[in-house]
């Protein structure tokens, strides 16, 4: 069960990766359509987010969304491992696999259409299967039976 454990966070991983490079053909293609490009910021380090606001917003969105997927997910991650070392049931493997096709489906969502109620409903809920994974981790180690370790 250890390793079902993990094949949600292997796959958020690899996700995350897709939606990184999502983010060079977005800005690029917006950049190429430009037909004034002087508009475009020219200075020495310039970031990503130098190109808000000159750069059409569908074009920043895939880069929005790999924020997204560098700040709740990191809460993800250690509650499967914390769950993965203890003996996760079939319920953790459910609500890990719940979260990452909801984190999948919001990606989606921001960047190709990113109506903001939607993305929050999709937010409020993988973060839901999120809180209910973490109490599942507290309850696997809090309340572990000591007894029950191998000497």
């Amino acid at each position: 069960m250890q390793a079902q454990m993990l094949a949600p966070a292997a796959v958020l991983v690899v996700w995350s990766l897709i939606v990184m490079l999502w983010i060079v053909p977005a800005r690029f293609g917006a950049v190429a359509k430009m037909e004034d490009k002087s508009a475009l910021p020219r200075k020495p380090g310039m970031r990503g987010a130098d190109l808000e606001g000159v750069l059409p917003d569908k074009a920043n969105w895939p880069a929005h969304n790999f924020t997204h997927l560098m700040e709740q997910p990191t809460v993800f991650y250690p509650t499967v491992l914390i769950l993965a070392v203890t003996g996760p049931g079939a319920l953790d493997v459910a609500l890990a696999w719940t979260y990452v096709a909801l984190r999948i489906i919001h990606s989606l969502w921001q960047g190709l259409v990113n109506t903001v109620v939607v993305r929050f409903a999709l937010f409020i809920s993988a973060s839901l299967a999120l809180m209910a994974l973490a109490i599942r981790a507290v309850m696997a180690t809090a309340f572990a039976d000591p007894s029950a370790l191998p000497v």
